[in-house]
C-alpha cells in the first residue's frame, strides 16, 4: 500500500474522496494562508459496504456499481467547483473485500486512483485531520467506522501508537442485533464482544483528551447538543460527557430503527447502526477512563488534504491565528492594517489596565480586535454583535468552545449598548466575567481611537496611570472626549479616563501596523 501523495501547496481546488465502510464522502478543499483548509464543496453517499461482506467477503457487482455511481456524482460536483485533481482513499470494507481490486480498477476508468490504505495509515490520517484544528496536546483519537474502530494515542500532538479494532457499527449490528429493537441477550453479547476486544488490545486508561471522529460520534453529539440547547451552533470542539452519552445509548437501545430515525439531531441514515456505534463509544470511554469526549468535525479527509500521515501538526495558537485571519480576509469590510493597529492598541491598554490578565483573555482580546470589522459587512451599527455571531458560526480551527465563549463575550460587551451575553454566559465562568468586561472596555476604547487615525498612518500612543486618572496619549483632535467609553471606563475600573492629544512629532512610543 503506497504512501499518499502530498497535495500541491497552491490555491487551486482539489478533491479528497473517502470510501468508508458505511458511507463515501467527497470534499473539495483549497489550501490557503498558513496551510488553512477552506471547504468549497462536499457530497456524501450512504453505501453500507461493510454490510456486503457478511456472507462471502465480496462487495459484489451491485455494491461496486453503487459506489461507482457515487464517484461519478463526486466527479461532477468537484469539477463544477473547478477541482481537477483527486486524492482518493478506501478503508476497511474495500481493504477486506476479495473483489476490492475490481472497484479500484473500475474507478481508475473514471480518472480516480483509489489508494486502499491499511488500518495504521487510516488511524494516523484521522489523527492529523482531527487534532490539527483542536487545542489538545496529549490523548487519543477514536474513529468509529462501519467495519472497524481506529484509536491513536498521541503525545505533544505527535502520534505514539495506533490500534485498528474489529469493532464497527455495521459489523456489530449485523452480527449481534438481529431483532428490532434488540433484546437484552443481544445487547449483552455486544457488550461482551466490545469489552473482550479492548482487553485483548490492551488499550488502557488514557492520560489526556479523547477526541472523537466520524459520523457515528458526530450524530451522537448532535443528539446531545439538541437536548442541551448548547449556545454555539458547532460540532467541532463540542464536549460530550460520558454520563449523557450513556443515557442516549440506553434510550436508543429501547427503540426500534423506525423510532430511532425520528430522534432529534440524528441522521435517519444512521438509525440502523447508531446503537452499536454508541455502545462502542460508551465502552471505549469506560476502558480509557475518560469522563468526556471532544468531537472533531475533521478527520481522515482533512488528514489526506493536509499532506498525509507524515505531516506535522502545528501548535493550536498558530491554528487559531491563521483561522481568524482567513475568516476576516473573506470580508471586504476588513482592513488588515487597521485591524493590526486596533489589536496593538487594545493589547497595550490591557497590559496597563489589567497586567495580570489571564492568557485566554489576552489572546481572545487580540482575536476580537482583529475580527471586529467583519461585523460591518452585515450592519455597521451592530458590528460588535454581528462579529460575535460570525465567529461562533464560522467553524474556526484551534478553538475550544470555552475560548469561543470568551471571544464572543468580549465582542458583545464591547458594544456601546453592552449587549447581554444571553446563552453564551453558560460558557463563561464567573471568575472571568469581570476580566472580560475589562478587556471589552479596552477593545471599545481601542476602536474609538483607531477610527480617528487614517489607514497607514503611524500611531504615536502611550498610556499610564496618573493617580486615579488613566491617561491615554494619542493623535486625536483637540477637545475630543470619548464620553460613552469614558462612562463605561469609570464603571468598570472606578477611575477617570483622560485622552491627551499628541502630534506625529511628539516623542511618544509609536505603534506601527504590521
Amino acid at each position: 500500500m503506497s504512501e499518499l501523495p502530498e497535495p500541491v501547496r497552491d490555491d487551486r481546488p482539489f478533491a479528497v474522496v473517502d470510501i468508508g465502510s458505511n458511507s463515501a464522502r467527497m470534499v473539495v478543499f483549497r489550501i490557503g494562508r498558513g496551510g488553512h483548509l477552506d471547504v468549497i464543496e462536499d457530497a456524501r453517499a450512504p453505501l453500507r459496504l461493510a454490510r456486503e461482506l457478511r456472507d462471502d467477503d465480496e462487495l459484489g457487482a451491485d455494491a461496486i456499481e453503487r459506489t461507482l455511481e457515487a464517484l461519478r456524482d463526486f466527479v461532477a460536483v468537484a469539477r463544477a467547483a473547478s477541482a481537477r485533481r483527486f486524492l482518493a482513499v478506501a478503508t476497511s470494507a474495500v481493504r477486506e473485500a476479495t473483489d476490492g481490486s475490481v472497484l479500484v480498477d473500475r474507478a481508475r476508468e473514471l480518472g480516480i486512483t483509489i489508494d486502499v490504505i491499511d488500518g495504521d495509515t487510516e488511524a494516523r490520517l484521522g489523527f492529523l485531520g482531527a487534532v490539527h484544528d483542536l487545542p489538545v496536546v496529549d490523548g487519543a483519537t477514536m474513529d468509529v467506522g462501519g467495519g472497524t474502530t481506529e484509536i491513536t494515542r498521541f503525545h505533544d500532538r505527535r502520534v505514539e501508537r495506533s490500534w485498528t479494532l474489529p469493532l464497527g457499527s455495521l459489523r456489530l449490528t449485523d452480527r449481534f442485533l438481529s431483532s428490532d429493537p434488540p433484546n437484552r441477550r443481544q445487547l449483552d453479547h455486544v457488550h461482551e464482544e466490545i469489552d473482550t476486544t479492548f482487553e485483548r488490545a490492551e488499550v488502557g486508561p488514557l492520560d489526556g483528551d479523547l477526541v472523537g471522529i466520524g459520523g457515528t460520534i458526530r450524530n451522537l453529539a448532535k443528539v446531545d447538543r439538541r437536548r442541551t440547547g448548547h449556545p454555539i451552533p458547532l460540532l467541532h470542539g463540542y464536549e460530550l460527557p460520558r454520563d449523557r452519552l450513556a443515557a442516549i445509548v440506553d434510550e436508543l437501545g429501547g427503540r426500534s430503527t423506525k423510532q430511532r430515525a425520528k430522534t432529534r439531531g440524528l441522521n435517519p441514515d444512521r438509525a440502523d447502526s447508531i446503537l452499536a456505534g454508541g455502545l462502542i463509544v460508551s465502552a471505549a470511554m469506560r476502558h480509557l477512563d475518560v469522563d468526556r469526549l471532544i468531537v472533531s468535525s475533521r478527520g481522515l479527509r482533512e488528514g489526506v488534504a493536509l499532506g498525509g500521515s507524515s505531516a506535522d501538526v502545528p501548535e493550536p495558537a498558530w491554528v487559531r491565528t491563521i483561522s481568524i485571519a482567513t475568516l476576516a480576509g473573506r470580508f471586504a469590510t476588513w482592513d488588515p492594517r487597521a485591524a493590526a493597529r486596533r489589536e496593538s492598541i487594545s493589547a497595550a491598554l490591557l497590559r496597563a489596565l489589567a497586567p495580570g490578565a489571564a492568557p485566554v483573555i489576552r489572546e481572545m482580546l487580540g482575536h476580537a480586535a482583529t475580527v471586529l470589522d467583519v461585523g460591518r459587512a452585515i450592519d455597521y451599527y451592530a458590528r460588535f454583535e454581528h462579529a460575535a455571531a460570525i465567529v461562533t458560526a464560522a467553524d474556526l480551527g484551534g478553538f475550544s468552545h470555552d475560548a469561543l465563549g470568551v471571544l464572543t463575550a468580549i465582542l458583545l460587551q464591547a458594544d456601546d449598548d453592552a449587549v447581554a451575553l444571553g446563552a453564551v454566559a453558560r460558557l463563561v465562568p464567573k471568575e472571568l466575567r469581570r476580566p472580560i468586561r475589562r478587556a471589552a472596555t479596552a477593545l471599545a476604547l481601542a476602536d474609538e481611537l483607531n477610527r480617528r487615525i487614517a489607514t497607514g498612518q503611524a500611531l504615536p500612543f502611550s498610556c499610564s496611570w496618573r493617580g486615579r486618572i488613566f491617561e491615554v496619549r494619542a493623535p486625536v483632535v483637540p477637545g475630543w472626549r470619548p464620553s460613552a467609553v469614558g462612562r463605561r471606563f469609570n464603571a468598570v475600573f472606578g477611575a477617570s479616563l483622560e485622552v491627551v492629544p499628541v502630534t506625529q512629532a511628539a516623542r511618544t512610543p509609536t505603534i506601527e501596523p504590521d
